[in-house]
Order: C-alpha cells, then sequence, then structure tokens
C-alpha cells in the first residue's frame, strides 16, 4: 500500500531533497508577469484540487509553487471554511509575541507531523496581479497556514521551527487527522488594508 508521500509524489508534489525546496523562490516582477502569475496560481490550484480528492483537509491546506517544481513567489492557501486566499510575492512584516505550538504536516513530506512553534498573529505583505500591494493580518491556524507557506518561498521547511530535541510523528501515531486547530476562536482573516496604511 502506497505511504503518504509516495500518493503526494503521484500527484506531482516535490519532495523534501528536491533543490527547488531548499532554495528561495523568485519574485514575480508584476504586473510585467501577471500573465505567468496567473499561470503558476492555476496550476496550484488544480494540483490541490487532485491533492484534496485523496485527503481530508480539517485544518485547511496550503500549496506553494516550489511544491509542484516551479521556483516563483506563489502561494495558495484553502482556509477549512473554503475560502482560498492568493498570496503573491508574500513576506511577513510583523509578528506577535505571543506564540503557540501545533502538529503541522507539509506535503513533500506526508508521512509525519512535527511540532512547530509559530506566533499567533503575523502580518503579511503580498501582491494582487496588477502589482497593488497590501497588508493583511492572519491569526491562530490561518496564521499558521500563510507562514507554513511563506517558509517554502523562503526555501524552509517547519523542520526547521520544531523545539530543539523533539522528533516528528509518523502519521500512523499522529491523532489529529480530520480535526480542526484546536483555538478558542474561529479561524479568519484577522484584517485587510492598503500597504503604508495603519
Amino acid at each position: 500500500m502506497p505511504t503518504p508521500s509516495q500518493h503526494m509524489i503521484e500527484l506531482g508534489i516535490a519532495q523534501e531533497g528536491a533543490a527547488v525546496l531548499a532554495r528561495p523562490a523568485v519574485p514575480f516582477a508584476l504586473p510585467a508577469e501577471t500573465t505567468d502569475a496567473l499561470r503558476v496560481v492555476e496550476r496550484l490550484r488544480a494540483t490541490m484540487s487532485r491533492v484534496a480528492s485523496v485527503h481530508p483537509f480539517a485544518k485547511g491546506m496550503g500549496m506553494a509553487a516550489p511544491q509542484i517544481g516551479v521556483g516563483r513567489a506563489a502561494a495558495v492557501v484553502r482556509t477549512p471554511d473554503g475560502t482560498e486566499l492568493v498570496l503573491l510575492n508574500p513576506r511577513v512584516v510583523e509578528e506577535s509575541p505571543e506564540v503557540d505550538e501545533q502538529f503541522e504536516g507539509c506535503l513533500s513530506f506526508f508521512d509525519v507531523r512535527g511540532l512547530v512553534r509559530r506566533p499567533s498573529r503575523i502580518e503579511v505583505a503580498h501582491q494582487d496581479v496588477d502589482g497593488r500591494t497590501t497588508v493583511t493580518g492572519f491569526r491562530d491556524g490561518l496564521a499558521r497556514l500563510v507562514a507554513h507557506e511563506v517558509d517554502h518561498l523562503e526555501g524552509r521547511l517547519y523542520r526547521e521551527r520544531m523545539p530543539p530535541g523533539v522528533e516528528v510523528v509518523p502519521v500512523s501515531r499522529y491523532r489529529g487527522t480530520g480535526t480542526g486547530w484546536s483555538y478558542g476562536t474561529a479561524v479568519r482573516p484577522a484584517d485587510r488594508r492598503a500597504a503604508g496604511g495603519r
């Protein structure tokens, strides 16, 4: 029987050790590269739909372009309620001092889950296809999903964020599949504003 990671390979997901996952993604020059950006986003959407057809994602899911072998700065995140976020050239510009630890999975090494410490809230600057920059605030589980994808675009996997001495857990022993994040409030975007505005 195929392992979870073997399923991901069959679906076209680059796996840990692939060079494209270890280097920073190249930003899009927008709006000059709008067509290229849209093409990458459509590939991400199509691949995410294939992955979602074989595995439940109660916590939401995300995918960054390097995971489909494309070294460009694009990611798509789907929230647990199905809302889609497209992030072009995203970068975290602010983090809350409050952090929490939750288990994360990664499609690029899907046989394990790891306990990862992340800020409870982040603000992310990102662009639309016309090159306009927006800063969006995210909290709790959505902040975690977005930060995970931004990490991919910076050439980083979640293992680098795990507490020292903590080992990954085989997915066969992980009990969180099919359940949502354990936060006290709903997972949702915190706010949106134009870059530079307060």
